[in-house]
């Protein structure tokens, strides 16, 4: 397979009109993630054109002497654009690809990245930890992904590590990642647009909160743990994006267990049905 700079140049040319991502290429991607193959086949080729276009926008790069295959970039953008479907004109669908358009670079790394952190407590005293990481956003900056995480991609829990820090992504458009991403006008029948935050706050945050509960009862007391990552439990933001890929990857089982999340992320990524 050649490298991705082969397919980055051929991506570019016509002055901005990219070719199509090549058949089989896209049919193996498709194959690989169930979540992306039951999509009808129009969906698919708007997701194809889509992916396309940001093909030709970013940047991949391999850490750690990682090569960057072209099967490999097609994977990340597919499951990047997914969320962006229904959120760019019919006859323009790649125009979506401005929720994107504050970084480059994706940064692909052969395993789970460690990063050394810091945090003070309430004491004062700064404690130093490290923390395993399948992905990570930057505002402004670059998407880091682990390879073998975007892999796995649906094998369980409504997961998909690509879709998790492309949402933090769209948060971040609002000014940093606090689960409060820019809403249209007109969201869930508000009147203005702080009509429409406030509405969107008491879904989430009521859904955040019980969702904490979950997982603390499960961590302290040995209840049932949620199926959806726990780690949507440490923070409003991480709880967004938790939710968000598993909308995308599990969308039934989400519904049922929030319907009030699932509709207003329906009405969010202007989707007809569930």
């Amino acid at each position: 397979m050649p490298p991705l700079a082969t397919l980055t140049r051929w991506l570019r040319r016509a002055a901005g009109s990219p070719t199509p991502i090549p058949d089989t290429l896209w049919q193996a991607t498709l194959a690989h993630y169930p979540f992306l193959a039951r999509l009808d086949a129009p969906a698919r080729e708007r997701l194809r054109r889509i992916a396309t276009h940001f093909l030709a926008q970013k940047q991949f790069s391999g850490a750690h002497g990682l090569l960057v295959t072209d099967a490999m970039a097609v994977a990340v953008a597919a499951q990047a654009c997914l969320p962006l479907l229904h959120l760019g004109p019919l006859e323009r669908p790649e125009a979506a690809l401005a929720w994107y358009d504050d970084f480059v670079g994706i940064v692909m790394h052969p395993a789970d990245a460690v990063a050394r952190r810091q945090v003070m407590d309430e004491a004062g005293v700064v404690h130093h930890y490290d923390e395993v990481l399948a992905g990570e956003a930057m505002e402004h900056g670059p998407i880091m992904l682990s390879w073998p995480a975007v892999q796995d991609s649906g094998a369980g829990s409504g997961t998909s590590v690509v879709i998790h820090e492309f949402m933090h992504k769209m948060d971040m458009q609002a000014g940093g990642a606090r689960g409060a991403p820019p809403l249209p006008g007109g969201f869930m029948g508000a009147g203005s647009a702080r009509e429409a935050a406030a509405r969107w706050a008491e879904v989430w945050a009521a859904a955040y909160g019980a969702f904490r509960e979950q997982v603390i009862r499960a961590e302290r007391f040995g209840e049932p743990a949620p199926w959806l990552d726990a780690y949507g439990a440490s923070a409003p933001e991480e709880f967004f994006a938790v939710a968000c890929e598993a909308h995308f990857v599990e969308p039934q089982r989400l519904a049922q267990d929030f319907p009030q999340l699932s509709a207003a992320l329906r009405e969010f990524f202007k989707q007809k049905t569930a």
